[in-house]
């Protein structure tokens, strides 16, 4: 499927039981774990993912594409997360972690349509102004994804598990570039 088809994208939250392999699969991917360093066994990632459905400041959906899953996000609020104190953060500015689990579906252009839509789903939260990303410094491929769907990069920020680019796409931008109101 190549970027001149228009292709149904839609997001489901998270189930343990249904997507714990499947997410487990993906993470153990060699285009996935240099980035998300979650290669681990599945009843480590067991734990992970139970840690990660209860922590109440993000939400975990499967994208999909034509109903089939094929990547992974996390929808979070910035308060309350390790980014908050990297930069002067706003109440309700959130953030976006995705990946392309499916191999397959690499290279299709679909990255930034899929995250043009879960953007644009974060921005349903009127109060809602920016959703920053902090893709891994070295991910060059994410860091252009995020920039042709409207975030500008920032600067450089130190975390737990990486360095990552601070990227933010403000709301105003997003919806002239985008057409959305």
């Amino acid at each position: 499927m190549g970027t001149d088809t228009i292709a149904t994208i839609s997001f489901q939250r998270v189930d343990f039981k249904r997507d714990v392999e499947l997410l487990h699969r993906w993470m153990n991917e060699d285009h996935v774990h240099p980035f998300w360093n979650l290669n681990v066994s599945l009843d480590v990632f067991k734990n992970h993912l139970k840690n990660a459905l209860a922590d109440t400041h993000q939400s975990l959906y499967v994208g999909m594409v034509e109903g089939t899953p094929m990547s992974y996000w996390e929808a979070y609020w910035v308060k309350g997360d390790v980014t908050e104190d990297t930069y002067e953060s706003e109440p309700y500015d959130q953030g976006v972690h995705l990946l392309i689990g499916e191999k397959e579906y690499l290279g299709k252009g679909l990255a930034t349509p899929l995250l043009r839509e879960m953007v644009a789903k974060q921005f349903k939260e009127k109060r809602t102004k920016r959703v920053i990303a902090e893709p891994d410094i070295r991910n060059e491929k994410m860091i252009h994804v995020f920039q042709k769907c409207g975030f500008e990069p920032a600067f450089p920020i130190t975390l737990p598990d990486k360095t990552g680019l601070l990227m933010f796409c403000e709301r105003d931008q997003f919806e002239r570039m985008w057409g959305y109101a």
